[in-house]
């Protein structure tokens, strides 16, 4: 098989969760680890970073893989889902994994694959594994995919585990309160393994220092180690943190190309995590490697669609943001936008509760509600009605395209264009700026 036969296998052989949603949801450790067995257990003879959590894992991750870049390491990345290649989950020092790896990997193992039954997620981090252990990576930053306890990444042990945060999301899996998917997070507490907390809360600490206590393990809380003083955004691609920590009152002056507002959460939790990693582990990360990971997150790892500039005139900005709380963060900071006009395409994906979205979105923004080319997408008439409900100004097109061609027709150069609500929405837009590398 080629490349596109190998992926049109894994996604109709395996689908993804990414594709079809909760059909393709299969929770545990059996399969995974039977399937690393029969590997040799790649994911053990590499130091691992383990991060999970609501909103911002995948950010995290970005930037501790570019610390630890920047310190002279060579670095695995494996995160989800992608937005343009498959191989974007997949990556050694930024670069995506070769397509030739990808056949050569599923044509060795499919007959194992298809015999443990396994899931698109579990046969993709069991090739991270895999790959990263050819590649002689040294260390690896490992994003959970759906919870933690059972996900199919929670058998690595790893020098570090890390939890953003917890909202409400994916409940009719995980629980429906914030304490169950709290439980189900803390499940990548390891014995004697420390966690970082990123944004701690009342509704959830005990569940973390609960399990924490069990395996004897310390819950580091983000917030208590490191404080903002000041945010700075100074142009359209980068922006400017002054960070305190508290420890000995030192003052850190860090860059990062990164924009969204809510990066000042993620920027606490990489720092808390990377100052562990470099205070306790055998992991040396200087200053240097801090700052200048820090400052290149998106340029050494290939992040793409968090609050993403990819025009300029009109002010042309994406982001990925697809549940209550994300896109809080997104409607609060096109509120604050110094423009004329605001418009914004938006789709989003069926399972998402749009009864807690909708009202989120600013009354100022001109929408145009479109649906993804996906069967996970929301119909636009289930959008449409619950617009009207709340009394948003909008119009509707039938595909992302359309809908980005009609907010160019309408936008001026002084104006806004944001493309957002679903992951694949952004992904439809970043193949039409983006050509996908051959």
């Amino acid at each position: 098989m080629n490349y596109t036969q190998t992926l049109e296998f894994l996604f109709t052989a395996m689908p993804s969760f990414q594709r079809v949603g909760g059909d393709a949801y299969k929770p545990g450790l059996e399969r995974i680890t039977s399937f690393c067995q029969h590997l040799g257990n790649p994911q053990r003879n590499f130091y691992t970073i383990h991060v999970a959590g609501t909103n911002g894992k995948g950010s995290v991750s970005h930037m501790l893989a570019s610390i630890l870049r920047e310190a002279g390491y060579r670095t695995g990345l494996f995160t989800s889902p992608h937005l343009v290649d498959f191989r974007e989950r997949i990556r050694v020092d930024g670069e995506m994994i070769p397509k030739q790896k990808v056949v050569n990997f599923v044509d060795k193992h499919r007959e194992k694959m298809q015999e443990l039954d396994l899931s698109f997620f579990e046969m993709t981090a069991a090739m991270a594994f895999d790959y990263f252990d050819q590649s002689d990576v040294e260390v690896a930053v490992i994003e959970t995919g759906l919870g933690g306890r059972l996900d199919a990444t929670n058998l690595i042990t790893p020098l570090l585990s890390v939890v953003t945060n917890i909202s409400l999301e994916h409940t009719e899996f995980l629980g429906d309160t914030i304490e169950q998917i709290a439980e189900e997070k803390a499940g990548i507490i390891k014995k004697s393994i420390p966690v970082v907390v990123g944004q701690s809360n009342e509704a959830y600490n005990a569940v973390f220092e609960r399990r924490a206590e069990e395996l004897h393990s310390k819950v580091i809380y983000a917030e208590q180690e490191f404080t903002l003083d000041a945010v700075e955004h100074f142009d359209n691609h980068n922006q400017h943190f002054s960070i305190l920590r508290t420890r000995d009152n030192r003052n850190f002056e860090l860059d990062i190309d990164l924009l969204g507002d809510y990066q000042r959460h993620n920027i606490i939790t990489a720092c808390a995590a990377a100052d562990y990693l470099a205070e306790l582990t055998p992991l040396t990360i200087s200053r240097r490697a801090f700052r200048e990971g820090l400052a290149r997150s998106a340029a050494n790892t290939g992040l793409m669609g968090r609050w993403q500039v990819i025009g300029e005139e009109p002010y042309t900005i994406c982001d990925t943001g697809h549940n209550a709380e994300g896109i809080s963060f997104v409607a609060k900071q096109l509120e604050a936008l110094d423009t004329d006009h605001i418009f914004a395409v938006m789709g989003f994906a069926k399972e998402k509760d749009l009864d807690k979205i909708m009202p989120l979105l600013p009354k100022k923004i001109h929408y145009i509600f479109t649906k993804a080319s996906i069967d996970r997408a929301r119909n636009i008439e289930d959008i449409a009605d619950l617009a009207l409900k709340e009394g948003l100004h909008f119009e509707t097109k039938p595909t992302v395209a359309e809908a980005l061609a009609h907010a160019r027709s309408l936008a001026l150069a002084t104006d806004t264009i944001f493309i957002g609500g679903s992951n694949f929405i952004v992904a439809e837009v970043e193949g039409i700026t983006t050509p996908v590398e051959e």
